[in-house]
Parts: C-alpha cells; sequence; structure tokens
C-alpha cells in the first residue's frame, strides 16, 4: 500500500511540474508577442498581453494609470507622439513564478534601443493571471 501512494505521489508531483513549464512557456509566449508588435509599431498588438479592463494598473515612476484604453493612450502619447519613436525593444533576465494555478509573479529588465540618445530601460514587475483569452497583465510597475 506504501509504494502505491508513494507512486501516485510521484505521478502527481511530475504532472504538476510539467503543467508548471506549460504555464511558464504560455507566459513567456504572451511577453515575445508583446515584443513583437512592440518592434512592429503595433501597440494595439502589443497591448494584447494586458487584461482588457478599466481594472487594469500600471505603475511607472510616480505615476499610476488604470485601465486597458488609457494605458494605451499613454503608450501612445510617449512613444508614438509628434517627434517620438519607439525604439526597438527587449526583455531579458525575466523569471516567472507561478503562485497559483491562475497567477504569475513574473520579474525582468526591459530595454529600448533608440536611433539617438541613452537607451531607456529598467525593470518591471508584473502580476499576470490566466483569464478566458489567455494569460494577460493585470498589473505592471515598470521601472
Amino acid at each position: 500500500m506504501k509504494r502505491a501512494a508513494i507512486v501516485v505521489a510521484l505521478l502527481f508531483a511530475a504532472c504538476a511540474a510539467a503543467s508548471s513549464v506549460d504555464e511558464r512557456a504560455a507566459i513567456r509566449q504572451v511577453l515575445d508577442q508583446q515584443v513583437a508588435g512592440w518592434n512592429r509599431g503595433d501597440l494595439e498588438a502589443y497591448m494584447q498581453g494586458y487584461w482588457n479592463s478599466p481594472d487594469l494598473t500600471f505603475f511607472s515612476g510616480a505615476n499610476v494609470t488604470h485601465g486597458w484604453q488609457p494605458t494605451l493612450d499613454r503608450y501612445r502619447k510617449k512613444y508614438q507622439g509628434e517627434g517620438k519613436e519607439m525604439g526597438t525593444l527587449t526583455f531579458s533576465d525575466v523569471t516567472i513564478d507561478l503562485v497559483a494555478p491562475d497567477t504569475a509573479f513574473v520579474r525582468g529588465a526591459w530595454n529600448l534601443a533608440m536611433k539617438q540618445g541613452d537607451p531607456p530601460h529598467g525593470l518591471f514587475t508584473l502580476l499576470m493571471k490566466k483569464t478566458d483569452q489567455g494569460w494577460r497583465i493585470v498589473h505592471d510597475h515598470s521601472s
């Protein structure tokens, strides 16, 4: 009987580990799609990684933005306004911690290669939730 319990426990652990790997890959895919959208100059594609809700929160510096549309508007003003450029986005040092089956804590660094001037760069902390549309960022704190 003990042997059967050990086998069941090992199978459960193996399934949980495989599921964890799949979820991390799905989250990484969302981030990769954001980078691809940004680098095409397509902010709407970039924003697909965010929860399309008025409850989305985005913290940057001392500023707080609430909602998907205001977050998109903020990006447009900052990176697509007159005389602005989007640059080429990269994410690095990304770590993904699953804190529940439908919740992940994601950390990393971002960098924008620009045609002129010093490249903006910083760190990000994301709270992501698994929704009916897949994994989405529900809170972004970027510095």
